[in-house]
């Protein structure tokens, strides 16, 4: 029985090594947000207009607890999910955690090329996209610290680095 949880801030990799990592463990994936947007039949983004940030947290936090049940998976968590409730602290009971960390500068590019796709960014400029960078990890960071593993993933740029990573990250899991 594996369950690994990837966890890190947005654009770090999460999804992207996550698929991949799967395969090569021959493991199910789960993005949490997906899994929530599947459950409730909305976007992300309509259950934080209609819910608030508060409700939100109370169905990634409910959503958590049913996957961290789950066997053989590798679960991509939301940038923020480590933060809030006792989330991390389910993260720690149940599997291996994996903090994804790319340099600032690999997530500010990331960011901006994506940031159509984030609401939270979808307006900022690059200097603003920077200040919500820091301004975030400065408070998050310590939850993503706790995780058993911290895995550089600046390199993810094509599908042979992805795979490397995802062998390399593979050999780190199973020395554990």
């Amino acid at each position: 029985m594996k369950r690994i949880f990837l966890i890190g801030y947005m654009g770090a990799g999460k999804t992207t090594l996550g698929r991949t990592l799967s395969k090569v463990m021959n493991l199910e994936f789960i993005d949490l947000d997906n899994f929530i947007e599947a459950r409730y039949h909305k976007t992300v983004k309509e259950i934080f207009a209609e819910m608030g940030e508060e409700g939100f947290r109370q169905i990634e936090h409910r959503s958590l607890i049913e996957v961290s049940d789950y066997e053989n998976v590798v679960v991509a968590l939301g940038g923020g999910t480590p933060c809030f409730l006792d989330n991390m602290d389910i993260v720690k009971r149940s599997g291996i955690s994996v903090y994804l960390k790319p340099t600032e500068d690999v997530l500010l590019r990331r960011l901006i090329k994506g940031k159509h796709k984030r609401p939270l960014l979808a307006n900022k400029n690059d200097d603003e996209i920077l200040q919500v960078i820091r301004e975030q990890l400065a408070w998050r960071e310590p939850y993503y610290l706790r995780a058993d593993i911290v895995f550089e993933s600046s390199h993810l740029e094509n599908k042979a680095d992805i795979v490397r990573s995802a062998e390399k990250l593979t050999e780190i899991i199973a020395k554990m």
